[in-house]
């Protein structure tokens, strides 16, 4: 029912904003152990600057990437790329269609997204785990003492800063304070460079992974592949 003087036309065009403006939510929570982040950072700085929302690869693309993948199998680029419900993953790649080896440089940048893809969804999973296995950090292993001596290195060069302009500028208190300081600075450094020498051995003897999960790389992704079905064909189109 139409109220105050609105038309059908201006009902669509409201509900047209309405859906441009609503925000493409798609995430991997890798506990930021790998690169995606940071690139989906970057990537979506760009698309939004430059207003090429599908000509610039970012995460949108990714989550279509994966669902292909689901749809048509591990290294099936060309299924996946011919398949109109991912029409998107063929957008960044227009202007190198001239080229000779375009489907080469093609197949091998899906490839090696798909790579950073699924080693940022074994963290979520191996995060997701140890959560569930109620796993925390041991404060008393050595790689915390020497995580716990870099952040006192941290906060003392940050706290006293100061120091060195007003002992450049003639102040002998602070000079005298600045001296203490740096003896710190200096204890706290060989403290640690002892701890770097006996790390590689004490990491040697810590179980893998796997092994303290109590689940190998290939459970998590079958695990990964099976849990969730694929959104219907014209479910698919309407998210894209």
């Amino acid at each position: 029912m139409l109220q105050n003087g609105e038309t059908p036309k201006d009902l669509s065009d409201e509900k047209q904003k309405k859906n441009s403006k609503q925000r493409f939510m798609f995430n991997i929570a890798d506990g930021g152990f790998t690169e995606l982040h940071s690139l989906w950072q970057n990537e979506e700085r760009a698309a939004t600057v430059t207003k090429k929302t599908y000509e610039i690869w970012h995460r949108r693309h990714d989550y279509w990437l994966l669902a292909g993948i689901i749809n048509h199998g591990y290294a099936r680029w060309q299924d996946i790329q011919n398949d109109p419900r991912y029409a998107i993953l063929n957008e960044p790649f227009k202007g190198e269609m001239n080229r000779g080896n375009f489907l080469e440089i093609k197949n091998k940048f899906l490839a090696r997204r798909f790579k950073l893809l699924e080693q940022a969804l074994v963290i979520e999973e191996q995060l997701r785990r140890a959560a569930y296995l109620n796993m925390s950090e041991d404060p008393s292993h050595p790689s915390m003492a020497l995580n716990t001596r870099f952040a006192e290195v941290e906060c003392l060069a940050e706290s006293h800063q100061h120091l060195s302009k007003e002992s450049m500028a003639g102040n002998k208190p602070a000079n005298a304070v600045l001296h203490k300081v740096l003896k710190q600075l200096e204890e706290l450094l060989s403290d640690m460079k002892a701890d770097v020498t006996r790390l590689p051995a004490t990491i040697a003897r810590i179980p893998p992974v796997a092994v303290r999960l109590q689940m190998s790389e290939r459970n998590i992704l079958s695990r990964l592949a099976n849990r969730a079905p694929e959104p219907p064909p014209q479910q698919v189109a309407q998210q894209q």
